[in-house]
């Protein structure tokens, strides 16, 4: 999950189009893992997950319009947004088990489209949620209506973003418009009460993240009556760039 990865990942071409990306596809696999970005990433940030778990399942990552090879489309600042149109793009890929598998943003899309599938009669097999509080805690956020500089100032502070990037004036002025997109989306996301997901969840968080305390962690048990499991790593909000191995282990533990 380095950015050297993703830099290769970026340059590969996958075997799909629209919003799903499919870099190592496995087609034999009997379970599916779809993998939903931070806010500000892209599809590429799991391609290093992809050749880990896709011998054992076809992983996909969701690709959000407005960046990399959708750099032409408009951007979607709201997580209802975003997951009405996944609610149409995804069922045509439960052939077989499907389980979500989302980080940050990536974590709170992931679980508003399966609470939209889930009302169409679509179950998961199963969610992963990581570094990401539970849609019951929320917390006022306003970073989005700030300049730029606080933007970058923000996402220098949660250290998931390469600071060449970072120092790039021409690149961040190609980003700028997703990245503010994204932390729209976020930040004026109202969760709406509902019945809890029947699947199982497995929260994944670092113990020294700012974006998240243990408690709001944990309050994910809350929306599934299908199980739960929380698990803690060392490091802040992108714990996962340092824990790979074993976040990629509890992933596919996941996936039984």
């Amino acid at each position: 999950m380095t950015e050297a990865a993703q830099d290769a990942a970026s340059s590969s071409t996958p075997s799909e189009v629209g919003w799903v990306r499919r870099y190592h596809p496995a087609p034999g696999a009997d379970r599916r893992l779809v993998c939903f970005p931070h806010a500000g990433g892209s599809a590429s940030y799991y391609f290093p997950v992809s050749r880990a778990i896709g011998p054992y399942a076809d992983v996909l990552a969701i690709q959000y319009p407005g960046r990399h090879d959708r750099h032409g489309e408009a951007c979607l600042d709201s997580i209802g947004g975003l997951a009405d149109a996944l609610e149409g793009e995804l069922p045509a890929w439960f052939d077989r088990p499907v389980t979500f598998f989302g980080h940050s943003m990536g974590a709170l899309l992931a679980f508003e489209v399966a609470r939209r599938l889930e009302r169409r009669g679509i179950v998961l097999h199963g969610l992963c949620v990581s570094g990401r509080r539970a849609p019951s805690r929320p917390r006022s956020e306003r970073v989005h209506l700030g300049g730029d500089e606080a933007l970058l100032a923000h996402m220098a502070r949660l250290s998931g973003t390469d600071s060449r990037v970072l120092g790039d004036p021409e690149l961040m002025r190609l980003v700028m418009p997703a990245v503010r997109a994204d932390y729209k989306a976020v930040e004026t996301y109202a969760y709406t009460d509902g019945p809890p997901l029947s699947c199982p969840v497995l929260a994944l968080t670092g113990d020294d993240d700012p974006q998240v305390t243990l408690e709001e962690a944990g309050a994910w048990a809350e929306h599934t009556g299908g199980g739960f499991a929380l698990k803690v790593f060392p490091g802040g909000h992108f714990y996962l760039n340092t824990c790979a191995d074993a976040v990629t282990a509890a992933v596919r533990g996941h996936l039984g």
